[in-house]
């Protein structure tokens, strides 16, 4: 399948773009920006399911509104994790009631989600997970610790990977809960502060939070199941528009570099040349996997969109710096007490790069999903 852009969404282009410059003004709270989505209908266009408050957009057309979401620099999504997690996972996997309950909320922009995967010691290496789930009656009373949580902070409700079989292990007796965030004394939420001074990133205990046995997810015991389907879920569309907000970056490098001469050195200048090189290889493999018959779900896909795109931002991060100079290093002149770390566009670029090629699954891990699942390699001993 050849993937192209046609005149329907071309004027689908056209009502995005117009939607957008008449709609992003000033800098609205992000939960009333997720529910000014909601009003527009551009929450869910990826959804292969009618009924939920979303209107039905084909792939291209789900291309196209990420792309102008980025070109008008909208706001920064805080409903993402419910819209393109949790929602294809219900719709995969969930019941006809959970679907009711969940989907048209987050299509709304009422109900924020956050993941609630990765934990102290096991996080690239999932099937470790130790928190625990415990019948009680017709709920679960959670137990444990989830780490490197996005928006935990903001969220309403947190999609939990959990064990409910007490003797099991690794992928065994895992079940994917649906658990409130609002439980005072039973889930506790702590900020991340990391090397940019910001905190999107959380730690979050669970102390006997209670989630309805309703809200499991494809039923007790299948979690791992559940898990690995909503990661094929977690790069597609978005890469392109991701790759966005990657080209501007790099228009602003090559800017700087032209500005302060570091363009005359031909070391720097082969660098700018390759990462612009790069980022349009990056784009063209993101739509042939979109456009081939294998799609999203192609099981080495989503590793090597990972392994492309991480590494490529780390080393744009270090470019910016370079063509900086030493001025790359210096904080501005005003730092107080009031304002004790502020970092400018390129130093923020370039600290927080460095976890690209860690975070979602290092880079470790894309290869040895590669070499396992595409390349039938022996796989690794597990300790």
């Amino acid at each position: 399948m050849e993937f192209g852009f046609g005149p329907e969404d071309e004027a689908f282009r056209c009502e995005a773009r117009a939607w957008l410059e008449a709609h992003r003004t000033g800098a609205p709270a992000r939960r009333d920006w997720e529910r000014e989505l909601g009003r527009g209908g551009w929450i869910g266009l990826g959804w292969d399911e009618d009924g939920y408050g979303n209107r039905r957009g084909s792939l291209t057309q789900q291309v196209v509104w990420a792309e102008e979401y980025a070109r008008a620099k909208a706001p920064a999504r805080s409903g993402h994790i419910g819209e393109n997690l949790l929602a294809p996972t219900l719709i995969a996997h969930g019941t006809q009631e959970q679907k009711a309950r969940f989907l048209p909320p987050v299509a709304q922009g009422e109900e924020l989600w956050c993941q609630g995967y990765s934990e102290p010691g096991a996080g690239s290496d999932l099937a470790g997970v130790r928190t625990a789930a415990v019948r009680d009656r017709d709920s679960y009373r959670v137990t444990g610790q989830k780490i490197w949580t996005s928006l935990a902070h903001e969220a309403d409700w947190c999609f939990v990977l959990a064990r409910t079989q007490p003797d099991s292990t690794r992928h065994h007796g895992l079940s994917f809960l649906l658990v409130p965030m609002d439980q005072p004394g039973g889930v506790e939420v702590r900020p991340i502060r990391q090397l940019t001074g910001t905190s999107e990133f959380n730690e979050v205990f669970f102390d006997g939070a209670l989630a309805r046995a309703e809200h499991v997810i494809g039923g007790e015991g299948n979690g791992w199941r559940v898990a690995m389907s909503l990661l094929g879920f977690e790069r597609g569309v978005s890469t392109l528009a991701q790759q966005i907000g990657f080209a501007e970056e790099l228009g602003r490098v090559v800017e700087t570099a032209a500005a302060t001469g570091a363009a005359a050195d031909p070391v720097v200048r082969d660098r700018l040349v390759r990462q612009w090189a790069e980022l349009r290889t990056m784009r063209w493999n993101a739509l042939r996997t979109l456009g081939s018959s294998s799609g999203p779900g192609d099981a080495g896909a989503p590793s090597v969109a990972k392994l492309l795109w991480g590494g490529w931002h780390r080393r744009l991060g270090e470019l910016a710096m370079r063509v900086r100079g030493a001025a790359a290093a210096v904080g501005p002149a005003d730092w107080s007490a009031a304002a004790p770390y502020e970092l400018d566009a390129f130093q923020h670029l370039f600290l927080f790069s460095r976890a690209d090629t860690i975070y979602g699954g290092s880079d470790e891990i894309q290869r040895t999903i590669i070499a396992e699942r595409v390349l039938g390699l022996p796989r690794e001993p597990k300790g």
